[in-house]
């Protein structure tokens, strides 16, 4: 079978080789070979001869069997090809199948080994698994645990934030709230859920807002921590100042999360703040006060002593009369100085340079302090070291103040010797720096006590002499100050035993000439009807005196109702008015005199007080204002103006003010109560619903009171208009008058001068509500008696 598959290859092979033509002829031949080969050999066989006839039998055969045998083999030739090209591809698609088999099978093994390996780490990672469920579990009890203690920490720092009375919040770069305390909460009247998420353009009003923005940036992008003040309103209208202190705050990589904010409350210390400078104002009034009273019988004392060493005396009496005069300046000069110490403590020393005749000054000053050194026994030099300016511009009462301190105090600590005042001059430009120089030979300052003597209330002690400064210790302390002022300075030198040296240093202004001083005689001569308005005995004996003496004849009334009865503008030429009277000020009665009389003399305001601007008096009336003591000179100045050359004629029209009538308790209840609202309202409903009404207004009144104390101190215009316009309201509506005009006036920013005046009227609201409903109360009991 083998060698069946061999032959039949090689003829398919030889088939190929040939081709169709060349191997059916080779066939052809090979048959037609065969079949004469058979022939001979069969004829051989039968007959035992071959005849030519076989041969040609033979081949006829041959060549007739040949076309069918050349097709037959030919198909079954094509049939074995194609079954072994069929059998080609399907052995080369069975060797594909097998190279893929043995590929999927060494695939297959690789992935059995990794499916392997990987249940191996499967396995392994179940173990590591087990092992992390456990670390995990533990993890997360601890973590359970320290949440329990972080939760425990939170509420207990909460409830220290809570307790806290200031606020504290937190905020992200957005602006927008993220936490706060309850103290936050309250002022917000929100809850910290509620605040969340919220900025302050939600919680705030506009302004307030707008600054806690601004304030919000500079944190953010200058990245410092910001403190400041800020009034913030609570939810009833009242206000608080808190110092808000702002801090950027970050996560612990870094990054910057948003910002913390603390606030104080200080509206107790603004407070404080505010009553400690009501305090310095009503020192300042009580000042004024004292020292007018102070200077009055003062002044008359300097005018007295004046006119008393211009008469006969003897020299024991004279030598009396300059000790009371110049005990009395230098008591006014302490007066000085106390004033001045005020002022300094609020920052309002203030010089009024005018022109001054410089020679005659420096006499002045050398004859008043020869007569303080005479009257120690001392001997006074006055020395001129250099040529002076004859006029400069300078405050001559502040000069003289300050050199009266130093004069004063040499011959105070001088037992021997004497005190001598040099005084020199240098010209530079328009400018003469002036040095005064004064020189004692008393006890002398130790060396460690000179840079402590200008310290204010400072006095040196001498324990060696038993010798100490008895005076105000302010004297030199305001005296450098001023001098200061003046562009120059104070210095001392001095020995213990020897004396002392204070040199003053000041520069001035030149000027050309000053006001002429001299008298005016053509008014001394004149001869007027003076009205004088004045309640001190002393200071009308020596301004009645002064007139007289220039020539004036002198009415004299002593109280305010007085001369209000006395007065007669057609029998006087002047009237001179005191402004502190008994019954009445001296504006009061120029007011009053103004709505009485169309025509008026000159009204001339006399005051115990240093003028520094006269714009006060005359928008209170006056025509004009003069210092006490008189002096020939300012009256005759203020006559020849007002009298004279400017006559006073008061055409302007004052509105009338109402008169009520009845007695003075009607009057009063009139001014306090809406009397025709109360008794139209009572005669209607009775008295109950009103008593009603008062209750709730005691019960509302200190919150309103509070919360605009609160607006009083944070200055808030808008705010203390709101609460007055709530405190008018409620006064109006149990008929109040009195406390309603005032709140009308208070929420009335507008008026001229309201923030001068606000102050007085919120405390005349507050000192004066619970005086009219006890008015109020007292005639709702007449009232239901009647």
């Amino acid at each position: 079978m083998k060698q069946i598959k061999v032959l039949a290859q090689f003829y398919v092979d030889l088939l190929v080789k040939l081709g169709i033509v060349r191997f059916s002829m080779l066939l052809a031949l090979a048959l037609v070979a065969l079949a004469v080969l058979v022939q001979v050999g069969v004829t051989l066989v039968l007959q035992g001869k071959v005849d030519n006839i076989d041969i040609v039998r033979s081949v006829f055969f041959g060549l007739l069997i040949t076309p069918w045998a050349v097709y037959f083999l030919s198909v079954v030739v094509d049939q074995l090809e194609d079954s072994r090209q069929r059998l080609s591809k399907l052995v080369t698609k069975l060797e594909e199948m097998r190279s893929r088999d043995m590929l999927l099978n060494k695939q297959l093994q690789e992935n059995i080994a990794q499916l392997n390996q990987e249940i191996e780490e499967r396995v392994k990672a179940e173990e590591a698994r087990e092992i992390a469920m456990q670390d995990l579990e533990n993890e997360v009890f601890q973590r359970e645990k320290a949440q329990l203690d972080l939760a425990e920490q939170s509420a207990l720092l909460k409830s220290f934030l809570d307790a806290s009375p200031d606020l504290i919040y937190y905020r992200n770069e957005q602006g927008q709230f993220s936490g706060c305390n309850r103290a936050m909460e309250e002022l917000t009247n929100r809850t910290e859920k509620q605040l969340v998420g919220l900025t302050p353009k939600d919680v705030y009003s506009e302004e307030i807002a707008r600054k806690i923005a601004e304030t919000d940036q500079q944190v953010f992008k200058q990245n410092v921590s910001l403190t400041y003040e800020q009034w913030l309103e609570y939810p009833d209208g009242r206000k608080a100042v808190f110092e808000l202190r702002k801090v950027p705050f970050y996560s612990r990589d870094g990054r910057r999360l948003g910002l913390m904010g603390f606030g104080r409350d200080i509206t107790d210390r603004k407070q404080y703040q505010d009553a400690l400078e009501k305090a310095s104002r009503d020192k300042t009034a009580f000042i004024s006060t004292i020292s007018h009273e102070l200077r009055t019988p003062l002044n008359g004392i300097v005018g007295l002593s004046r006119m008393l060493l211009e008469t006969q005396l003897n020299d024991e009496q004279r030598g009396y009369m300059r000790t009371v005069h110049v005990s009395a300046i230098t008591l006014g000069n302490i007066f000085n100085d106390i004033i001045d110490m005020d002022k300094s403590d609020r920052r309002r020393l203030e010089l009024l340079p005018k022109p001054l005749d410089f020679e005659e000054f420096v006499v002045e000053m050398g004859n008043i302090s020869g007569l303080m050194a005479e009257q120690k026994g001392l001997r006074f030099d006055l020395e001129r070291l250099s040529d002076l300016p004859r006029y400069i511009e300078v405050d001559s009462t502040r000069l003289r103040q300050v050199l009266w301190n130093l004069v004063s105090n040499a011959t105070k600590f001088t037992k021997d010797g004497g005190v001598i005042l040099s005084v020199s001059g240098e010209i530079i430009g328009q400018q003469a720096e002036i040095t005064f120089e004064v020189e004692d030979s008393g006890i002398g300052i130790p060396q460690e006590e000179l840079d402590k003597i200008f310290a204010m209330y400072y006095q040196v002690k001498d324990e060696n002499n038993n010798l100490h400064a008895v005076g105000t210790g302010i004297g030199l302390a305001v005296s450098r100050q001023l001098v200061q002022m003046m562009g120059g300075d104070i210095t001392v030198s001095s020995e213990v035993g020897e004396g002392s040296t204070f040199t003053v240093t000041i520069r001035a202004p030149l000027v050309d000439q000053v006001e002429d001083d001299e008298e005016m005689p053509a008014v001394q001569q004149l001869g007027l009807n003076i009205f004088m308005v004045e309640d001190i005995e002393l200071n009308i004996t020596v301004a009645k005196a002064l007139l007289e003496s220039l020539g004036h004849e002198v009415t004299i009334a002593m109280r305010g109702e007085e001369a209000l009865e006395m007065f007669n503008p057609d029998d006087f030429d002047l009237v001179l008015l005191d402004i502190q009277l008994p019954d009445m000020t001296g504006f009061d009665i120029a007011a009053k005199l103004r709505e009485q009389y169309d025509h008026l003399p000159a009204l001339v305001a006399l005051t115990a007080n240093v003028i520094k601007d006269k714009a006060e008096y005359l928008e209170k009336g006056m025509d004009d204002a003069l210092s006490k003591p008189l002096s020939v000179k300012a009256i005759s100045d203020v006559i020849q103006r007002l009298v004279l050359t400017c006559p006073i004629d008061n055409d302007e029209e004052i509105e009338e003010q109402e008169q009520e009538s009845g007695s003075p308790s009607d009057e009063m209840i009139n001014q306090l109560l809406d009397l025709e609202m109360l008794t139209s309202y009572v005669d209607i409903v009775g008295t109950k619903p009103v008593y009603d009404s008062i209750a709730m207004f005691e019960q509302k009144m200190p919150e309103y009171i509070a919360i605009l104390d609160s607006n009083m101190t944070a200055k808030d215009k808008d705010g203390i208009k709101f609460e007055a316009h709530k405190i008018k309201g409620a006064a109006g509506s149990i008929g109040l008058k009195h406390i309603q005009q005032v709140a009308q006036k208070a929420q009335s920013p507008e008026l001229p001068a309201w923030w001068e005046n606000i102050n007085d009227w919120v405390d005349e609201i507050k000192d004066g509500y619970q005086n009219d409903l006890a008015v109020l109360k007292n005639w709702l009991a007449t009232k239901e008696k009647s």
